[in-house]
């Protein structure tokens, strides 16, 4: 079992005590419908809208903190409010997955301003030698090289990569979860982009 896994399934057992349940899950497809089961404590529509936005959500979040553990605080703490405050989500005001990776990019910014020690978990374990081993540590020098670039970036940018990238937002539905204008949000991507483009072109990654 992964840890998102994990962190999903001990939340749920934490939280399970007098729920509700109630068919909903197995009738309803939308997200806006979902949530209106789990108002009424339907843990099946939890869990079905869980499996649906966890993993983005997860990657999100590990790539604004670059830590598994404080990305899996963040999402312990962003479903666990959704399963304890559905209302938190206005329908008519924003789609659920935009409401949900505002909420998540908000939590990473909050722990990122925190000052922490060392992240263990971001210690990798020693990988197991096979025919391919060359071009997989060139892989992993390289996704290394661009967590690294994306860590270095300022806030914003940081956070206009990780919703374009690696939640997969439109721009306007990127825009709208950090709250500025499609315009606004274009161009702090274009930045983001080009200090990216820059960093690892001095590392050798890419054509300046």
């Amino acid at each position: 079992m992964t840890a998102r896994a994990i962190v999903i399934q001990e939340m749920a057992l934490a939280t399970a005590a007098g729920a509700r349940s109630v068919q909903a899950a197995e009738l309803v497809d939308g997200d806006a419908e979902l949530l209106q089961a789990i108002a009424h404590g339907d843990r099946g529509a939890f869990d079905r809208l869980s499996r649906r936005h966890l993993d983005r959500a997860y990657g999100a979040a590990l790539r604004m903190t670059g830590s598994r553990a404080d990305a899996e605080d963040v999402v312990q703490d962003v479903f666990l409010r959704l399963w304890t405050k559905p209302e938190s989500w206005r329908p008519g005001q924003a789609q659920f997955s935009t409401w949900l990776y505002r909420v998540v990019v908000n939590r990473c910014l909050d722990l990122k301003r925190r000052p922490k020690g060392a992240d263990l978990d971001s210690i990798e374990e020693p990988r197991d030698p096979d025919a391919n081993a060359e071009d997989d540590l060139l892989e992993a020098e390289r996704n290394r090289a661009l967590d690294q670039a994306v860590a270095m970036l300022p806030e914003r940018q940081r956070a206009a990569i990780v919703l374009t990238y690696t939640a997969g937002l439109r721009n306007s539905e990127a825009a709208e979860a950090m709250d500025i204008s499609v315009k606004a949000f274009e161009a702090l991507l274009v930045r983001a982009k080009r200090e990216l483009r820059d960093h690892l072109a001095g590392q050798g990654w890419m054509q300046p």
